[in-house]
Order: C-alpha cells, then sequence, then structure tokens
C-alpha cells in the first residue's frame, strides 16, 4: 500500500510539471511571437498609436452635451493642417465667457464666442495621449475642471487617423497637427503669451517638439505642461511593465544584446529629452536656460502610482533642467578598482557637494494628502516638478492638479 502511494504521488508531480513545461512553453512562444509582430512597421504603429480604438464608439462629436459638456459650451470646428488633412476639435469656452451667457445659450453659442474668449482668456492647447478620442470621458474630465478650475479655453485636437479626423499617424504627423491647432488659436485672435501647451503622455512628446518649434521662431507663450510624460519611448519599453508589476522586457534582458536588437527596429523614437536638448547632456535647455531665446515656466507633473509610466520619467526630466546648475561630476570608469583613494575621495567630495548645492537651489513644499512640489527657477521662471499621490494615469483629472496648473501659470 505505501509503494502504490508513492507511485501516485510521483505520477501527479509528473504530471504537474509536464502542464507547467506545457504552460510556460505556451507563453514562451506568445511573447517570442509577439515581439516578432511589433518589429513589423505597420503592426508597431498600432500598437503605438492605438487610434483605431474609437472611445465612445460612434461618438457624435457635433453633440458634446451627449459626453457631459454644458449645452452651447462647446464648438465642434475642424482645423485644415498645411499638408490638407483636416482635424476634428473641440473648442470649450472658459467658464468666465460661458456664464456671462443668459441661459439657456442658443445652440451656436459656443462658435459666436470664439474670438471674444479668445482675446479676453488664457488658453489651454491639449494635446492627448494615445488610443480614444477627444470625446473620451476622462479627457472630458479634464476639459470640464480646466475651463472651470482654471477658468481656461481649452482647444482640444484629435490628431490624424484619431475620432473624425483624415489621414494616419505619424511622429510627424502628430508635430503637424499641433501646430496647426497654435496656427488655428492665433488666427481666430489668441495671444501667444495667454497660451499653455498641456500634453498628456504621448501628447508630452508632442507638445515638447511644438515647444521647440515656437521658441526657434522666437515665439514667446504663456507655458509648458507636461503630465504623466516620458523621457523617451526606448526608456518606456524598458520600463513598461504590464499590470504595473510584470516587465515586459525582462525576458529578454536575459539574453545578451536582445533588448537593444528589438529596440533597434523601433521606427517610432518620442524621444523628449533629445527633442529640446543641447550640449553633451539631455536638458530641456532649448526652452529654459539662460543662454536661450525662450524661457517659460514648465510645470512636470505625474502620480506616484502610475502604472503606464513610472514616475521616474519625470525626476530624470526634472534633473536634467537642475543640471546645468550643478557642479560638474566625474563619470565612473568602467573599471572601477582603477580609481585610486584620492579619487575616489574627490568623487564623494563632488557629490556631497552637489547635494548641497540641490538643497539650495531646490525648494520642496509637502502638500498635505495631494503630494510634493520641487521647484527652481531660471531666468526668473519657474520649473516645478509635482509628484502626486494618486492619479493613477490620468493625474489632469485631479482637482489639486488643476489647482497647480493654474497657480504655476498665474490663471486669474
Amino acid at each position: 500500500m505505501g509503494f502504490s502511494t508513492e507511485m501516485s504521488r510521483e505520477a501527479v508531480k509528473t504530471t504537474f510539471g509536464s502542464r507547467a513545461r506545457t504552460v510556460f512553453k505556451f507563453f514562451g512562444v506568445f511573447y517570442i511571437a509577439l515581439l516578432v509582430l511589433l518589429t513589423i512597421p505597420w503592426i508597431q504603429t498600432h500598437a503605438l498609436f492605438m487610434n483605431v480604438i474609437k472611445l465612445p464608439l460612434f461618438a457624435q462629436y457635433d453633440n458634446p452635451e451627449s459626453y457631459g459638456m454644458a449645452p452651447g459650451k462647446v464648438a465642434n470646428i475642424k482645423i485644415v493642417t498645411p499638408d490638407n488633412h483636416t482635424l476634428g476639435a473641440w473648442f470649450i469656452l472658459s467658464d468666465n465667457v460661458y456664464q456671462s451667457i443668459p441661459f439657456p445659450p442658443p445652440p451656436d453659442a459656443a462658435e459666436n464666442a470664439v474670438h471674444e474668449a479668445l482675446a479676453s482668456q488664457p488658453t489651454i492647447l491639449f494635446l492627448h495621449g494615445n488610443t480614444a478620442t477627444r470625446a473620451f470621458y476622462v479627457r472630458v474630465r479634464q476639459y470640464s475642471g480646466f475651463s472651470s478650475r482654471v477658468r481656461a479655453n481649452v482647444l482640444a485636437i484629435d490628431y490624424r487617423g484619431f475620432g473624425d479626423s483624415e489621414g494616419t499617424p505619424s511622429e510627424t504627423g502628430l508635430t503637424i497637427d499641433s501646430r496647426a491647432a497654435w496656427d488655428w488659436l492665433t488666427t481666430n485672435g489668441a495671444k501667444p503669451e495667454d497660451i499653455v501647451i498641456v500634453g498628456h503622455s504621448l501628447g508630452t512628446a508632442v507638445a515638447s517638439k511644438l515647444a521647440v518649434s515656437l521658441a526657434e521662431d522666437g515665439t514667446h507663450f504663456k507655458g509648458l505642461a507636461l503630465l504623466s510624460p516620458f523621457s523617451s519611448l526606448h526608456a518606456v519599453v524598458d520600463t513598461y511593465c504590464v499590470f504595473g508589476f510584470l516587465p515586459v522586457m525582462l525576458p529578454l534582458t536575459m539574453v545578451p544584446g536582445a533588448a537593444d536588437l528589438f529596440k533597434s527596429f523601433l521606427r517610432h523614437e518620442f524621444n523628449t529629452l533629445s527633442i529640446i536638448s543641447v550640449g553633451p547632456f539631455f536638458v530641456l535647455v532649448t526652452l529654459l536656460t539662460p543662454y536661450q531665446r525662450v524661457k517659460v515656466p514648465l510645470l512636470i507633473l505625474h502620480s506616484e502610482n502610475d502604472w503606464d509610466i513610472p514616475h521616474w520619467h519625470s525626476d530624470a526630466l526634472f534633473d536634467a533642467l537642475l543640471e546645468p546648475y550643478l557642479t560638474p561630476i566625474a563619470s565612473l570608469p568602467h573599471n572601477v578598482t582603477l580609481w585610486s583613494t584620492e579619487e575616489w575621495s574627490d568623487y564623494e567630495g563632488q557629490l556631497t557637494l552637489r547635494s548641497k548645492e540641490r538643497e539650495s537651489l531646490v525648494t520642496r513644499t509637502h502638500i498635505h494628502n495631494f503630494g510634493d512640489m520641487h521647484e527652481f527657477e531660471s531666468s526668473g521662471k519657474k520649473i516645478v516638478l509635482v509628484k502626486a499621490l494618486t492619479g493613477w494615469h490620468e493625474p489632469g483629472t485631479i482637482e489639486g492638479v488643476q489647482d497647480t496648473i493654474r497657480h504655476v501659470f498665474s490663471f486669474a
């Protein structure tokens, strides 16, 4: 009987082990197949932009009231780009203007008030992330907060290929679209110094490119806000975790050179750091150092519980902005054993000095039950990093974030 029981246990172990190996093989084959597919440009583009996911389904863009906006507050407009693509967009009136209109407003109230609103109120040019459309409920919540708590007009566009906009998305195409949106604002009466460019997620790279383009033209605008930004698409690939804890690239990192080989097939860069960098280090100095043509307030904002893009991407951007104001530090050698005791002592002294310099330059403010604000000034302009405790990947929906935008950019 004992022998029979032992045999049964061994059989169960063998069966379980066989099934486990089968499961691992299946996921291994699936993982490899997925990576191979993602090297195909067409599939890669759709995986990045996800513009075919048009949420909400069958959207009625000419009826924004059905998505929660106030009657007569939103104008559904069309913007034609220089390369002849027609983009769908919403222009949302600031509450300062909207509430001056007798209620109930006529259906074309927003269309009739565009010029007055742009001439009299600040405006947010909102550049969204991937997937969904301008009518997506999370984005509608942001428009509502921007127009009421910030009291700014909002222009929200759907890039080419998104929503009801024509064309196919690309990194260059999205840059053209953002500039077309800017031109629409200024053509219709907005003053550049009244416009804040707000990018979210993928839109932060688009916003950065637009900001550099304006800087190169000598255009002075109100500011730039990057919500849930990333340093580069390559860095996102390196750090992306499914459900926030399953690192996608981990299996590839176990094979020397495999991760770099895979990333060499990426056809889109969206490298925010290199887009707006100058000199040997990656910095947003094109906009913000004393040596540049344009100096604007900059807000970098991230939620600490963001599962999609880790909040250290924002830390990297802020640290890069601060770098020009810190004492340069020696690079570690490939073989650290080559350094002498004196060299290590000098290196530690540099680290201590930089730490003290950072403490003297950066003001940290803790906001109870909200998060931390880190701020320093460059040529009299604010550079602010806010790490919110919550907000996930949509911090713009949080009232505290909206109030932060109002504070940093001095909205009345």
